[in-house]
């Protein structure tokens, strides 16, 4: 299949200017590595110095080619980029790999990177970098790299883009476990962006998973697109996103702006996508060594077999510190198991079948665990066993896994407590026979928990949503035109028209309005400010609760027409309930961001929200709702009736129905509180209490 991209990844031909014998550098290694990985075209190495490098006939300039390549790998100082640049776009070159970092001690401005962009994407040329360390197309024999790597073998089905150099070689390099088919380090991506790239792997049919090393979404637009291609042909993505900051919190004027960084967004980016995210560089390679061998998982929870209570009760612990659900084995499993175990261990999961040892103790262990994979709670099996001796391991575990999985049709891995070799010829042959040997238990569990998620998130219900009213859709973009801010009556009559469920409340300018205002609402009732400008009240002390009188009343209203002015909000007292926030954050790259949680004065404290793109339905926002902290919250406490949950996830869809709908011209919402109260309640369940509505400036 032919991509947009086969000049740069799939080039017939290949210039290499500064091509070197010298080794060790870039110009050594790039003619090096093409020649190691086997390529299949043309090369032609440029260096006026040379008439031959690494037995290849060597050029004097690009002019002298016998014909235009389809790439060019630069391998010379950063002072000669732009002359050798210039050429190569003169003679209609459509595509390069540049790996230095554009940095010149002495520059002009515009800077070598900003003249280096320019260029290019004048010329419409395919860059992979700069300030990168190139690529491994390892399936097609394109081994674009000017460092030292080890052997690949063709064709490997993982493949992995990285923002960082050092984030594709301290994998590709160090874990033989991992068959990658591409690899590729973008750099500053002067005009091929990770989105690209992602397009152009996820059309290889060898690619069960991707790894993404990601430092930011420099087209957004595209790598969501890309995210997309990816769910739609089921390929599973992990993501290692750096750079966890709240610099755009700093900028913003709601309590739902607040408590959303930066690094949110991307979480609900990769959430709404089915992105398994991890921490660390472990915890990658782990979880493409799972996806790429043992992908998919079916139903169930976890099940371990050990040769340690120690290390059985530790599997306990990290389990449910991972979230990962260990499997509850059936009467009939633990039946089998007693028939097979020594007398004094007890039949249960996680296994410590190792007791008395002996000769028939293989056979115990291997019944063991067979037993265990049969059960039908049973998705994947672990033999959780330390490593032997130099960090190798021992042929019988590897036994134990070969014959569970040939009885039972399951997946089954091994994993050690402590760091092992990935070179050692056993666990690799094991590795890539579907039976992978890991390493480290809470790396290996976040693993299995990213096997699971991914395994829900594509059998998730999906619901059709329902169109916004396209009246209040028109009505709303003309009122926030200019980015215009609400008061509370309005923000509140922005939600009502799109079907959320607010309090009712009314503006007195005077004693005599508020007194009759009052007598509408009725007691008791919330006098607030409705002052321009006030938009956190209760931080000038302009919020009054439970005002049950007139007397009440005018008292309260006169102090805050002293101090605070004369505009003032009367509306009934919430029914009791859970207070709850709904929020909107504006990303700079990835736009409206919908934030809901647990609300209230606290709300910046607890900074207890789940973050989601919208539109979403009610079914995905009990998902999100369901991960956070104080969930339980919603359930009743103390004898308490539980909160409306299905109605506050009904709210919540609504509400990232209108964002969506408003996404041009919303900058932030707060609806804080949202009052959550028990179903069998007389009344409405989930109301808007307060709102906050920052229309969006155009530019």
């Amino acid at each position: 299949m032919k991509h947009r991209l086969d000049p740069l990844l799939r080039p017939k031909s290949v210039a290499i200017v500064g091509a070197s014998r010298t080794k060790g550098t870039i110009g050594y290694w790039s003619l090096k590595n093409l020649l190691k990985g086997g390529y299949r075209g043309r090369v032609f190495p440029v260096n006026p110095r040379y008439e031959e490098v690494q037995g290849v006939r060597c050029f004097a300039d690009l002019a002298s080619l016998p014909e235009i390549p389809d790439m060019l790998m630069l391998g010379v100082g950063d002072h000669r980029i732009e002359a050798v640049l210039d050429e190569a776009i003169a003679i209609g070159i459509p595509a390069a790999v540049l790996m230095s970092t554009l940095v010149l001690d002495q520059d002009s401005s515009p800077s070598l990177k900003e003249r280096v962009q320019q260029k290019v994407c004048d010329a419409g040329m395919l860059v992979c970098g700069a300030n990168g360390m190139g690529f491994y197309n390892i399936r097609d024999h394109v081994w674009a790299c000017g460092f030292d790597s080890r052997k690949h073998e063709p064709p490997g089905n993982v493949s992995l883009i990285s923002h960082s150099g050092s984030g594709m070689s301290g994998l590709i390099d160090c874990e033989e476990r991992i068959r990658f088919n591409f690899a590729c380090s973008g750099g500053n991506e002067l005009c091929v962006t990770m989105d690209q790239y992602l397009d152009f792997v996820l059309d290889l049919p060898e690619t069960r998973v991707v790894g993404l090393f990601v430092e930011t979404a420099r087209d957004p637009k595209g790598f969501r697109a890309a995210l997309q291609k990816a769910n739609d042909r089921r390929i599973p993505i992990v993501a290692l996103k750096v750079g966890r900051t709240e610099k755009s919190a700093q900028l913003t004027v709601s309590h739902s702006g607040a408590i959303a960084g930066d690094d949110a967004t991307y979480d609900a980016l990769f959430d709404r996508y089915g992105v398994q995210r991890v921490r660390d560089m472990d915890e990658l390679a782990t979880a493409l060594i799972l996806f790429a061998e043992l992908h998919p998982v079916g139903a169930g929870g976890v099940v371990s077999l050990h040769d340690s209570g120690g290390e059985r009760q530790l599997m306990i612990d990290l389990c449910d510190e991972a979230g990962v659900e260990l499997a509850e084995l059936t009467a009939a499993t633990v039946a089998a198991l007693q028939d097979v175990l020594d007398p004094e261990l007890p039949a249960v999961n996680p296994l410590d079948a190792w007791s008395r040892g002996g000769p028939d103790a293989g056979k115990q262990m291997t019944d063991a665990l067979s037993l265990m994979m049969q059960d039908p709670g049973a998705s994947i099996g672990v033999v959780a066993h330390d490593r032997a001796p130099d960090g190798f391991v021992y042929g019988s575990y590897i036994e134990y896994m070969r014959v569970a999985q040939e009885r039972t049709g399951k997946p089954v891995a091994l994993v050690g407590a402590r760091q092992g070799t990935g070179c050692d010829e056993r666990v690799v042959t094991s590795t890539h026979a579907g039976r992978p040997v890991l390493d480290g238990l809470p790396s290996f569990l976040r693993g299995v928990r990213a096997l699971f998620d991914y395994r829900d998130f594509l059998s998730a219900e999906r619901r059709k949503l329902q169109a916004p009213p396209a009246w209040a859709t028109q009505k709303w973009r003309e009122m926030l035109a200019g980015g215009m801010t609400l008061d509370e009556v309005n923000s509140l009559m922005l939600l009502r028209d799109f079907g959320l469920s607010t309090i009712r409340c009314e503006i007195a300018t005077n004693e005599a309005e508020a007194i009759e205002a009052a007598n509408r609402v009725g007691y008791p009732l919330a006098l607030k400010t409705a002052m321009p400008g006030m938009l956190h009240k209760s931080e000038h002390d302009g919020v009054f609760l439970g005002i049950s009188n007139q007397t009440q009343l005018i008292a309260k209203y006169n102090d805050m027409l002293q101090r605070l002015g004369s505009r003032a909000l009367l509306a009934p007292m919430a029914a009791k309930g859970v207070e709850m926030i709904l929020g909107l954050r504006r990303d700079p790259q990835f736009g409206p961001v919908v934030l809901f949680g647990f609300g209230g004065t606290l709300a910046e404290v607890l900074k207890d929200a789940a973050f989601a793109l919208p539109p979403f339905d009610s079914a995905y926002a009990r998902r999100r709702l369901d991960n956070l902290k104080l969930r339980a919250l919603l359930d009743g406490v103390r004898g308490s009736e539980p909160a409306d949950i299905d109605a506050f996830c009904d709210l919540a869809s609504r509400f990232s129905v209108m964002v969506d709908a408003l996404r041009d011209e919303l900058q932030e919402i707060d609806v804080n509180p949202l009052i959550v109260a028990p179903a069998s309640g007389a009344g409405e369940s989930c109301v808007a209490v307060d709102a906050l509505v920052v229309g969006r400036r155009a530019g």
